[in-house]
């Protein structure tokens, strides 16, 4: 952690439950929330990335994150991941549903199978694991749950529909669940991200002509990193944002 980056006392020790911690902008999330002191299990699918941030972490800071290798897809293993983490840790305090596939796909190829599975993807996980994380959350006496949304919704990107659809859900997904879980002292909010320059972005998705295009449309021209988003999703775990919830936080330069 940098020497000006804010600290959030609020967090030290909390357990923190990452999806897609190991690369992206999940694996600066992972490192964000372990440079405050936080107890974090993470899972993915790419288990070399995923082991080389356990260990540089491990180098770094003399001890290691908690990784799990899990298929969100399969609701079971996802919600069986989570039980195990609050049996180990003891009851997760943030949960922060980050996993998903930008993959283009035309309107013309999508059958019911394939958009099927980019829900199971893209929205389901969500659900469940803020199913089986909730419970942790309301024996703990309250938690966050951060779900990630995505500036397609707004951009119009084109190839995108299923994954759009399913980014356009979450911000339905995150006001009912603050509704139903604000009760018990849990509070729910959908970040935001713009286009942010993750190295699979970059190679599958955004060269030099896109990149230009992002930046006439951002009133900051700068180019957005998985580090821009950490920050934020910090503050909305820590007791800072106590009063917050139900909310949609855009960081996306402001895209306009």
């Amino acid at each position: 952690m940098s020497n000006d980056a804010a600290r959030y006392p609020s967090l030290e020790q909390r357990v923190v439950f990452i999806t897609g911690g190991g690369s992206g902008i999940g694996a600066e999330l992972t490192r964000a929330f372990h440079r405050q002191g936080a107890r974090v299990a993470f899972v993915d699918i790419d288990d070399a990335a995923s082991q080389a941030l356990v260990e540089r972490l491990k180098a770094e800071t003399g001890r290691a994150p908690h990784y799990r290798h899990c298929d969100i897809r399969d609701v079971a293993a996802l919600q069986a991941a989570i039980a195990e983490v609050g049996r180990e840790f003891g009851p997760i305090h943030t949960l922060v549903n980050n996993a998903a596939n930008d993959d283009r796909h035309t309107w013309q190829e999508v059958d019911v199978a394939y958009w099927d599975e980019r829900m199971s993807l893209n929205l389901r996980p969500m659900f469940f694991a803020a199913q089986a994380a909730a419970h942790q959350m309301i024996e703990a006496g309250g938690g966050a749950i951060i779900n990630f949304g995505s500036i397609s919704v707004q951009m119009a990107i084109p190839e995108l529909s299923a994954y759009v659809t399913a980014k356009a859900a979450v911000h339905g997904l995150t006001r009912s669940l603050a509704r139903d879980l604000g009760r018990y002292g849990i509070r729910v909010n959908t970040l935001v991200p713009g286009s942010i320059l993750t190295e699979r972005q970059l190679q599958k998705w955004i060269g030099p002509e896109e990149e230009a295009s992002i930046l006439a449309h951002q009133c900051l021209k700068l180019r957005l990193e998985p580090r821009h988003i950490a920050p934020t999703v910090l503050f909305l775990a820590s007791a800072d944002s106590a009063a917050i919830t139900g909310q949609e936080i855009a960081v996306d330069g402001g895209w306009g």
